[in-house]
């Protein structure tokens, strides 16, 4: 009994240790997005803006998780020749940008080199689109799932310098490709996702 006693104690110590080293300090956030649509008409990428704010809340040394809200502007960049122009000639193909701008929940997980500056980060979004220039009769649903993939590396300072991938995984425009038609074919090729990449900096705040 006195043994199971102790061996009590020494976890309920743990545990309180282990919590008392939990910190919670504020942070802001911001960068370039390079995004493009998956299968849409010869696209490239668009070049906007990320910005937001997070709470980390460090665990340790080792693991620390990150709610954050961000406004994220993407989309992608069309190259295409208009056909029904008398005399279409593919050497004067026309620009048009298309915009998805979201508001996004995320919640990131970031994981430490062993405590060095280092780490990687991965983590679940809600995407909440706010705006867009899509035509009438073919505008994107309101919501996106994505997954947040990166790396990063800290200064002393609380600066830190972030490259992420954001791969959306919900059809833009609401269809489902997989589910067989009546001709018994899926329609994995013609599935329209956002994908993003993200050149960013970060600051955290100290707080007492």
């Amino acid at each position: 009994m006195k043994k199971i006693i102790l061996i009590a104690f020494g976890i309920l110590v743990g545990i309180l240790n282990t919590q008392a080293q939990v910190t919670v300090n504020p942070g802001v956030k911001g960068g370039l997005n390079f995004s493009r649509l998956t299968n849409f008409e010869a696209n490239g990428p668009k070049v906007d803006f990320n910005l937001g704010g997070y709470a980390a809340i460090k665990f340790n040394r080792l693991y620390t998780l990150q709610p954050e809200v961000n406004y994220s502007r993407q989309g992608v960049r069309s190259e295409y020749v208009n056909f029904f122009s008398p005399t279409p000639n593919y050497n004067n193909s026309r620009t048009k940008t298309y915009s998805l701008d979201y508001v996004s929940l995320s919640v990131i997980n970031k994981f430490n080199f062993a405590g060095r500056p280092f780490y990687a980060l991965v983590g679940p979004s809600l995407d909440f689109k706010v705006a867009d220039n899509f035509s009438s009769y073919n505008r994107p649903v309101d919501f996106d799932f994505s997954i947040v993939g990166g790396v990063g590396y800290t200064l002393p300072n609380g600066l830190s310098f972030e490259a992420r991938i954001k791969q959306g995984f919900l059809d833009i425009f609401g269809n489902d490709y997989f589910y067989k038609d009546s001709n018994n074919d899926y329609h994995y090729n013609d599935v329209v996702l956002n994908q993003v990449f993200q050149l960013g900096i970060t600051y955290t705040f100290k707080v007492k």
